[in-house]
């Protein structure tokens, strides 16, 4: 089931449906008759790229996501923390890269705000939360071993490395911090399924999001007025989140 939804993601995402559209479109147009056809596909599949590649549409996507919960300003008025919960946003354990090119930007991002969190709860405890997809190395053991190398006491680090996504990890992680409370650090566009999935189990943890990737621009630069293959990455990321949203709410999961 983990397989198929991954496989079915990929297919359904922004960059798989517009090389499709137009490459059905060329098709079309050079090897059958159906010329109306073709061309409105490829032009389909044209305008869907252009409208990825400039930030607005993107933005307004992922933005609506990421604006769900407000960044963890009033920490000070917090008290009674016992864990730093911090999701995993995906590495790769190869040997050759320094610690902290192993993991992606989405879980680099994730752990520094765990660790910045955790400095202000000194008797907390941090719990890295990732398994091993599609790698030998489960992604905690990676988020720890950075961890420690930036001052982290290991006796203040709990890995959960079986939970193979978001779902798994809301219920594993319910099994160690039980009702104690927490505060939970992903991906701003990735908290509110992660808050869904946490508060169907019963829990009731504290969001803190971080990695924003919309930022409000305070002049005009050039940039703006070119295509950019970043829109389609904040595109990918949204539809990603809405499909897996969608998919725990027909599940029942959230």
């Amino acid at each position: 089931m983990f397989l198929l939804k991954k496989i079915t993601g990929l297919i359904l995402s922004p960059l798989t449906v517009c090389i499709v559209l137009l490459v059905s479109g060329l098709f079309l147009l050079l090897f059958t008759r159906r010329q109306r056809t073709g061309k409105f596909t490829v032009t389909l599949g044209v305008v869907f790229l252009l409208l990825m590649s400039y930030d607005a549409l993107p933005d307004r996507a992922l933005e609506t996501l990421e604006h769900r919960y407000a960044p963890l300003k009033e920490i000070d008025s917090i008290s009674e923390v016992k864990w730093i919960v911090v999701l995993g946003g995906g590495h790769a354990s190869d040997p050759n890269l320094p610690v902290a090119s192993r993991l992606s930007g989405e879980s680099l991002s994730r752990l520094i705000e765990g660790i910045i969190i955790h400095k202000r709860f000194p008797q907390s405890r941090m719990l890295l939360s990732g398994g091993n997809i599609f790698d030998p190395v489960p992604e905690s053991k990676s988020m720890a071993e950075l961890a420690i190398i930036l001052g982290i006491d290991k006796d203040g680090i709990h890995e959960e490395s079986a939970g193979l996504d978001t779902e798994d990890q809301a219920i594993l992680i319910k099994k160690i911090v039980g009702k104690d409370k927490f505060i939970l650090v992903t991906s701003a566009f990735h908290m509110p399924r992660s808050m869904a999935l946490f508060q169907k189990q019963g829990m009731h943890p504290i969001p803190s999001p971080s990695g924003y990737r919309v930022k409000n621009r305070n002049e005009v630069d050039p940039f703006m007025f070119f295509p950019d293959s970043g829109g389609i990455g904040k595109m990918e990321l949204a539809v990603h989140e809405y499909l897996g949203m969608l998919w725990a709410k027909l599940r029942g999961r959230i």
